[in-house]
């Protein structure tokens, strides 16, 4: 991929406000779009960024990596299901670009991990698509980039993301880049469900490395890209999206605890052995095809944190953002977000405790509780097949606790988990009835595990 052009062509929003534009001819001069390609369309912005337009009577083609539950909720006119670590050609795109009068890229992704590549989210499919979109004529792009990733790399994430700006800027297009801060909205999901989440805990730990955060309001940068598309009277510029007032990262989640009724946190001082502890669960999760906030490259894209002065956004669009206490403010919190705040934790962490429970009781199975469950099937009349009906239930144990770790396979995990737990339910009460008078309550206790099976089912989607 190459990069970099005209020194002209980065200009800021600041440097953008004489002329509003660039030098370069725009087509249809004040015309807003009409068909609008979103890319990332089920991702928080992008979502929110289809809702806005749909008001203002755009037609939408949506594209994602899925068409499940997330995808059918939205109202796009049409759905195009392409996996951007697959679509690196720019004949990947042509196809769908017919009748399209512009493209909002709100695609991205924190880290690479198990279902990620932050090189063909953020550079090789938006490169190829941008190609594609000189060569079908469609000129108006808004692209959605992340603040400061033009000053220097920290990670792959801020890399690859400056990549795409300097191709983009090298193109003929008529593109705008908007770099937001860190977007919290109504909707919660990555970054903006961690807040939540750790609004929760009634003992928060500090992150002394965490620079400060101009956090801006989701509403206000799906305005801004409505604006865009409406006026066609701004181009070839980026703009830094912020809202009006820097925060650290401990009073952004005091706002989230205060929002949700609960009394102020108290603050403790972690060991930086716990910390990075923390963040290497949170790779070792990615690795496995999860997408948790708590990573390595959160921790290098925090430190240098996310703060720019609104004004030229303001000069430029007439938006005035929000601060997070005057949207908070005006949108209380129902009981449904302190559920969602209280569950965000609990979730992950009664995931693996579940996975561990399979994978203990398999391997429990096959050492040192072998003879005791060989002796069990004899007692009920097993015969010669006892030994193989131990193995066969320690093999699908293990199994289904290994499934369970892994993104992609942890829902058929989960249906497995609830079938075989019925059928050693169903079996041995034909078999041992007597074991439902244990002391222990080996069978009672199934009627939990079914619970906290149904409820991980129940609280199993990300977005």
């Amino acid at each position: 991929m190459t990069a970099g052009g005209p020194p002209a062509a980065d200009e800021t929003a600041n440097q953008a406000l004489d002329a509003g534009s660039s030098d370069r001819p725009h087509p249809d001069h004040g015309r807003a779009p009409g068909h609008v390609l979103v890319v990332g369309a089920t991702g928080l912005i992008g979502s929110a960024v289809i809702a806005r337009l749909r008001v203002e009577r755009f037609h939408i083609t949506a594209v994602a990596r899925s068409t499940g539950p997330a995808a059918r909720r939205l109202h796009a006119d049409h759905m195009v299901r392409i996996d951007l670590r697959d679509a690196t050609r720019p004949e990947d795109w042509e196809p769908h670009l017919a009748g399209i009068d512009a493209v909002v890229n709100c695609a991205g992704v924190l880290q690479d991990g198990g279902r990620d590549s932050t090189v063909s989210v953020h550079a090789a499919a938006p490169a190829a698509l941008y190609e594609a979109c000189a060569r079908r004529n469609v000129q108006r792009i808004v692209h959605f980039s992340a603040m400061n990733v033009e000053k220097g790399a920290l990670s792959a994430f801020s890399w690859t993301k400056h990549e795409i700006e300097q191709v983009l800027q090298a193109s003929s297009l008529d593109w705008v880049i908007l770099r937001p801060s860190v977007v919290l909205g109504r909707a919660a999901y990555g970054g903006s469900a961690l807040f939540r989440g750790l609004a929760s805990l009634p003992v928060l730990p500090r992150l002394p490395d965490a620079g400060r955060i101009s956090v801006v309001q989701l509403d206000d940068v799906t305005e801004t890209v409505a604006w865009l598309l409406r006026s066609n009277t701004v181009s070839r510029c980026a703009i830094d999206l912020a809202g009006p007032v820097a925060m650290s990262f401990e009073a952004v989640v005091a706002s989230y605890r205060r929002w949700l009724g609960w009394r102020p946190a108290r603050l403790i001082g972690l060991p930086p052995l716990a910390m990075n502890l923390a963040y290497r669960l949170g790779d070792l999760a990615g690795l496995l095809g999860w997408r948790p906030p708590i990573r390595t490259t959160a921790r290098r894209e925090m430190a240098r944190g996310a703060v720019a002065d609104p004004a030229a956004w303001t000069r430029l669009t007439g938006i005035v953002p929000h601060s997070l206490e005057e949207a908070l403010a005006r949108d209380p919190a129902p009981v449904q977000d302190r559920w969602f705040a209280a569950l965000f934790l609990l979730r992950p962490l009664a995931l693996a405790v579940f996975a561990l429970f399979w994978m203990v009781t398999g391997l429990v199975s096959l050492g040192p509780g072998y003879e005791m469950g060989l002796s069990l099937m004899r007692n009920g009349g097993a015969g010669a097949l006892g030994a193989s009906i131990v193995i066969a239930g320690a093999l699908a144990d293990l199994a289904i606790g290994t499934a369970l770790l892994w993104r992609r396979t942890v829902k058929p995990a989960l249906f497995g988990a609830l079938a075989l737990t019925v059928i050693y339910a169903v079996a041995a009460t034909a078999i041992l009835p007597g074991l439902w008078a244990q002391p222990l309550g080996p069978l009672v206790k199934i009627a939990p595990i079914l619970m906290l099976n149904l409820m991980l089912l129940a609280i199993l989607e990300e977005r």
